[in-house]
């Protein structure tokens, strides 16, 4: 795990020096402290900065960037290739030589010697840019289920990328822009879209994407996989839960690679603490584990649970108890760290909790995300699976006309209501759009309508077109795709990638600590993508009753089936009274109200019914502190 950095300038005056390349890959020293290394061409028109946190071959040798045998290629490269000893075998029998046992070394060759193409053996997640000295081309790809970040700016002839937003600011021809029309997506999805960024100009390299930069900057992207598949597995219920499981254990043994020491984040759900269990199982030592509470605030508190598994597996058990009073001097900091808002408070626990297994000596830390979007764990997932075939799909039996009149006269009463949420799955069935975007709206299009000032409500419409943006992309692969199909392909692409996962790499990665996702081994993601819904869903509707009927003998009935918590932070608590003023303050008074975005009187209201009880707000009112804090680190 790694960051790197990088410029692509063909312009005729080149701003490209080993300084500047430094100071890029400086201010993402947390991403790799043990070294770092700089390279620019001989022409000056390339260059790539790299900071190293050496987990895998801890000698020189795998420092990068790193060059082949005949300077033709160079690359940086952040992340983990899990099978890359099989695919170095091959290169052996086909006459490659290697310096020392890197994956990163076994990477570079494999490139050379088959190009993107690679890209289909690959396990693992990545970052990776290689420069081909001969062609004149830069490669850029991200991995196959976005675990791994990185973005790009392109102006003219300028192209600069790097592991985080914060290095390509570095740049001096890098205008530093406020994107207000990537705000409404921020407000509904609570990040931005798997595209672009908070700051003009910035974007993303998708998931499942690369690029190639030729030496006149025109940029070639392609969609090298997707998780969809036309065909369903015939597989009966029992075999399908044989299937995941032997999947899994072998994701959780190839994950296991590292020359330093590796645990496991430990909530004492289904998730967490299956990897504890399969890890045991491959080990001759107790599993390190590590788990996040609240003091005094019982009831959002899983600790109980995670010391029946620490007790059943014997692990080595962490723990750490935090509240208020420590989370509010971090939440500047963390705005830092995720370079562009992240509105999941779940980013405070983990931040406490990534720094307690990083001051253990733990370096390497397996985590359970993926699970819940493949074997539909979470509530909303199920009641909107419901809905969708029932009264989402009587009301489409009616004229548009008609829909829209019974919208419009229901409206008055759902704003005054507050259940601007609801209005707004009217709305969508009304106008036509799609039922479901990706997780739960935070502020939806009806929503925005009231939180804008009028001269912005024209934005409201915004994650609309990126819901059915998303859709298509699914339609693309299957056009006949199953409800839940789709909407697992369309949270793998958005809500995963881009806020769960980078809150696991951010937010990691500040304390240098690597994550690593048993459950999203994109072999496993392949199969669970198959699976039809009569079979992801059983009769009781039942949250991952796939994954549950496998575990069982493994783990305990009582964590297989107790009442889904889910990993949390006390928010609601915390803006009732201690954060309350703070609150009020960011949002009615900090720089980025002086913009006039927002309405104010609307905010104001939002905030007293949440003080008063009447509405619990805290997760709406986080969002917005979040993108407060971060307008002050990154503009004022």
């Amino acid at each position: 795990m790694c960051g790197l950095a990088g410029i692509l300038d063909l312009r005729s005056s080149k701003n490209n020096d080993i300084s500047l390349l430094k100071n890029m890959s400086d201010v993402i020293i947390h991403r790799g402290p043990d070294s770092e290394g700089q390279w620019i061409s001989e022409d000056r028109s390339v260059g790539f900065s790299h900071r190293r946190l050496s987990i895998v071959d801890l000698s020189e040798n795998g420092s990068q960037p790193m060059h082949s045998r005949d300077g033709r290629f160079t690359i940086a490269f952040n992340g983990e290739i899990y099978n890359h000893f099989e695919i170095r075998k091959e290169l052996l029998e086909k006459g490659y030589t290697f310096k020392g046992n890197s994956d990163t070394e076994t990477l570079l060759y494999a490139y050379v010697e088959y190009g993107p193409s690679i890209l289909d053996k690959l396990i693992g997640m990545w970052a990776i840019a290689i420069w081909d000295n001969f062609k004149k081309e830069l490669f850029l790809c991200r991995d196959k289920i976005g675990i791994k970040p990185l973005y790009f700016y392109q102006q003219d002839s300028l192209f600069v990328f790097a592991s985080e937003i914060k290095a390509i600011l570095k740049h001096p021809d890098v205008k530093k822009e406020f994107n207000i029309d990537e705000l409404p997506n921020y407000l509904n999805f609570g990040m931005s879209s798997s595209i672009e960024s908070l700051f003009k100009n910035i974007k993303k390299v998708p998931s499942a994407n690369y690029f190639l930069i030729d030496e006149k900057g025109k940029l070639d992207q392609k969609e090298y996989w997707s998780p969809l598949s036309t065909e369903y597995t015939q597989d009966s219920v029992e075999e399908i839960q044989t299937n995941v499981l032997n999947r899994l254990r072998d994701s959780v043994d190839i994950r296991m690679m590292s020359d330093v020491p590796f645990g496991v984040f430990l909530s004492g759900g289904i998730d967490s603490s299956l990897n504890v269990a399969l890890m045991s199982e491959l080990m001759n030592r107790p599993v390190d584990t590590f788990t996040v509470g609240f003091k005094e605030l019982e009831k959002f508190n899983e600790l109980k649970y995670a010391r029946v598994i620490a007790d059943k597996f014997n692990t080595n058990h962490h723990e750490i108890l935090i509240d208020e009073n420590d989370a509010f001097p971090i939440l500047s900091d963390l705005a830092w760290h995720e370079d562009e808002p992240n509105a999941d408070p779940v980013c405070i626990p983990l931040y406490f909790l990534s720094k307690l297994t990083k001051d253990s000596g733990t370096t390497v830390i397996q985590v359970g995300e993926g699970s819940d979007e493949q074997f539909v764990g979470y509530k909303w997932m199920l009641q909107g699976y419901d809905f969708y075939k029932t009264w989402w799909k009587y009301f489409h039996l009616l004229p548009q006309s008609i829909r829209k009149i019974i919208f419009n006269l229901i409206k008055p009463a759902f704003k005054s209501a507050d259940q601007f949420l609801a209005l707004d799955y009217l709305r969508r069935a009304a106008y036509g759009e799609e039922f479901n975007w990706s997780g739960v709206s935070i502020y939806s299009p009806s929503h925005q309508e009231q939180l804008l000032n009028k001269e912005y409500r024209h934005l409201k419409n915004i994650p609309a077109k990126y819901g059915q943006y998303l859709h298509d992309w699914a339609r693309k692969y299957n056009k006949d795709a199953e409800y839940l199909q789709r909407i697992l392909f369309v949270e793998l692409k958005q809500r995963l990638a881009e806020i769960l996962l980078m809150r696991v790499d951010k937010i990691g990665m500040a304390h240098s600590l690597e994550a690593r996702v048993p459950f999203l081994d994109h072999r496993l993601v392949e199969y669970t993508m198959s699976i039809p819904d009569s079979k992801k869903v059983n009769s009781q509707k039942e949250a991952k009753y796939l994954l549950k009927k496998a575990v069982e003998g493994i783990l305990p009935h009582d964590i297989i089936y107790r009442k889904k918590m889910g990993f949390a932070a006390p928010v609601d608590n915390w803006f009732r009274d201690p954060w309350y003023k703070f609150a009020e303050d960011r949002l009615l008074h900090s720089e980025f109200s002086k913009l006039g975005i927002f309405n104010n009187d609307f905010l104001s209201g939002q905030l007293k019914k949440h003080k008063e009880g009447k509405k619990n707000n805290g997760a709406s009112i986080y969002s917005l502190v979040n993108l407060s804090l971060w307008y002050d680190r990154y503009f004022k």
